[in-house]
């Protein structure tokens, strides 16, 4: 038998398969040697269409050449000039400020925006009322106001839990046929949890500031660890916080006034190795408070302080009486602070005594449940009367230096059973309030995730000294 005679490659095939070949040859080159292969493949698997196919030899080919001219640097530059600038700037009013000033600040050259906040009824509002509105203000290149946006705390905010929730928008705004115009409206503030922490170095307030905490947050976390920590006796070198706060925003902008950083939302504290936690839970009726993570309350039936986180100028031991001129024991606490710092009750109670008495000067006397009063003496005014029922945190009077005092501050004295007792002690052991056991499993899925981001804001600021 005869072996059938195989068919031939075709023409192009070969020398397709030649050229790959030659190629691998003429460059040593990893590219060029599996450009070769590639080809080789090709005239394989093209064994049975490749006489199908027209010879890309034989195809026609035409060059196109376009002329590309850039246009000349002189007319960009003049296109840029024909195009009008709009700067923007933003400040806060200041208690010295003038529409001049304050335009002056803002890079505004305008004679008629000056007179027009001076003479307008709505423009008087950006200087008129407390300081620190936020003012942005958007001009011209040559220095001309285009438009003035104050931003500043609603009138009639009346936010159950004393935060800010609205904020005022004031626009002035150029008129296209002369003059301005003005809006007034209302807007709702935005919140945004942010977090932060810092290690105590020298005080609280100077880890805050390296951290970029607001001192409103700073006030919030001393307040709510006041029954557990003596900010002003017991920070150590070392302690270490981490924090999770609402951050108020006006139209993107985080507002400057006062609270504007919201309420702390989460909060871990180390002083001294002992860890303490908290976390704000809302009850019913827009109603909150802080809780540990187990729980139980962080409020006691007594505060620690009769006022915000403040200076103590004395605390609760023998001192050198500087009227008397002699050494005494001194049976309170002393808090320094100006004239007019307002004085809250430390719990629930009725006055037994509000006026004057002489070495005290304006005094309140407030009787608690359970055989304590607390006395607030040498007070500049008295805000309650005798016999009046006052719950824990009113405002019963203010900071003064009546009496036998040398100098504006708050005199306090906390007694049981007519015994003098270390204010802070009584705080510490005082009863808590009690959790409904209904809301509990509701608590216990935000304290998870509050827990969580506490966590990741230790990570992010590193925390030192952590209890685990």
């Amino acid at each position: 038998m005869t072996e059938p005679s195989r068919p031939s490659l075709p023409t192009t095939l070969i020398s397709v398969a030649r050229a790959a070949r030659d190629a691998a040859h003429a460059h040593r080159h990893g590219l060029a040697t599996g450009l070769a292969v590639v080809m080789t493949g090709f005239a394989v698997t093209a064994f049975g269409i490749a006489p199908l196919a027209p010879d890309a030899a034989e195809l026609p080919r035409r060059q196109i050449v376009e002329a590309i001219e850039p246009q000349g640097l002189a007319s960009q530059i003049e296109a840029l000039a024909e195009q009008g600038l709009q700067l923007r700037r933003s400040e806060n009013t200041r208690a010295s400020d003038t529409a001049d000033t304050l335009l002056h600040r803002l890079g505004v050259i305008d004679a008629e925006a000056a007179q027009f906040l001076r003479t307008d009824r709505n423009g008087q509002r950006v200087l008129s009322g407390r300081p620190g509105k936020m003012v942005s203000a958007e001009l011209d290149d040559e220095g001309r106001l285009q438009s003035l946006v104050a931003r500043y705390p609603a009138d009639d905010d009346g936010a159950a839990s004393n935060l800010p929730s609205r904020f005022t928008r004031l626009t002035i705004s150029r008129s296209a046929h002369g003059g301005f115009t003005t809006t007034l409206e209302t807007a709702p503030l935005e919140a945004s949890a942010r977090l932060a922490g810092g290690t105590i170095r020298s005080s609280l307030f100077a880890a805050t500031d390296e951290a970029g905490i607001p001192d409103a947050i700073a006030v919030q976390m001393a307040e709510i660890f006041s029954a557990d920590i003596d900010f002003h006796r017991e920070l150590r070198k070392g302690d270490g916080f981490s924090i999770v706060y609402e951050a108020l925003t006006a139209d993107g902008e985080p507002i400057t006034w006062s609270q504007g950083s919201g309420r702390v939302l989460a909060a871990e504290f180390v002083n001294d190795g002992r860890t303490y936690q908290a976390v704000w839970f809302g009850g019913q009726g827009g109603k909150g408070g802080y809780y540990d993570f187990k729980g139980e309350s962080k409020r006691r039936a007594f505060l620690a302080s009769p006022m915000e986180f403040s200076r103590v100028t004395s605390g609760f031991s023998m001192r050198f009486h500087p009227i008397l001129q002699t050494w005494r024991a001194h049976l309170g606490t002393d808090y320094g602070a100006p004239t007019g710092t307002p004085v809250r009750a430390v719990g629930d109670g009725v006055v037994e005594f509000a006026g004057w008495q002489n070495g005290y000067g304006n005094v309140v006397q407030i009787q608690h449940a359970g055989g304590r009063s607390t006395l607030y003496g040498h007070l500049s005014r008295i805000n309650v009367n005798r016999g009046q029922r006052v719950e824990q945190g009113q405002n019963v009077g203010a900071v003064g230096s009546t009496g036998w005092a040398t100098g504006p501050h708050l005199h306090f004295e906390f007694k049981v059973n007519g015994q003098h007792q270390d204010p802070l002690k009584i705080a510490k052991a005082a009863e808590t309030v009690v959790l409904d056991a209904a809301q509990r499993p509701r608590f216990a899925q935000v304290a998870a995730a509050l827990k969580t981001q506490l966590l990741a804001a230790d990570e992010l600021q590193g925390v030192a000294g952590r209890a685990e």
